[in-house]
This record gives structure tokens, sequence and C-alpha cells, in this order.
């Protein structure tokens, strides 16, 4: 039963885009390559995550650090694992 499951957890997993990669290997932070990814502004993830845009802008350009709560409703609104946000 759980070679099943995990077969099918295989099947589900994102494909993510060359250009993606290429952006997080350029050294681009986490946070707005998922959420540029995602299609997501600043403003509907801040929204979405209880915060707000200006703290999410600051995240993104490396000037405050997110705390754990934040990093996983982020990763919760980006269908990530929070390990993925981290610059």
């Amino acid at each position: 039963m759980q070679d099943i499951a995990d077969a099918k957890s295989a099947q589900a997993t994102e494909s993510l885009p060359v250009e993606f990669a290429d952006r997080l290997l350029a050294g681009d932070n986490p946070l707005r390559v998922w959420r540029d990814h995602r299609g997501l502004t600043l403003q509907a993830l801040a929204v979405q995550c209880g915060v707000t845009r200006q703290m999410l802008s600051m995240i993104e350009h490396g000037k405050a650090n997110a705390s754990a709560d934040l990093l996983h409703k982020l990763a919760v609104a980006l269908g990530c694992d929070m390990d993925d946000l981290h610059a």
C-alpha cells in the first residue's frame, strides 16, 4: 500500500521551468521567484498571509527576515516547502 501512495505522490510532483531554476542559481530571492512563478503580486500574497506588502518587499530585498510562522504561511500560499523560501 505504501508503494502505491509513494507512486501517486511522485506523479503529483510539480515540474518547474528552467527559468525558475536559472533565477535561483543567479541568486534571486527565492520568495520572489516563487511569488512570480505563481503569478502573485506582493499585495495579493500579503493579504493571503496577513502581513503588509511592505514587509514582504523588505523580506524579498533582504532587509528583514520572516518568522517561522510567516515562512509557514508563505509556503502554504505558494505551494512549496518552507525550506524552498530560504535565501
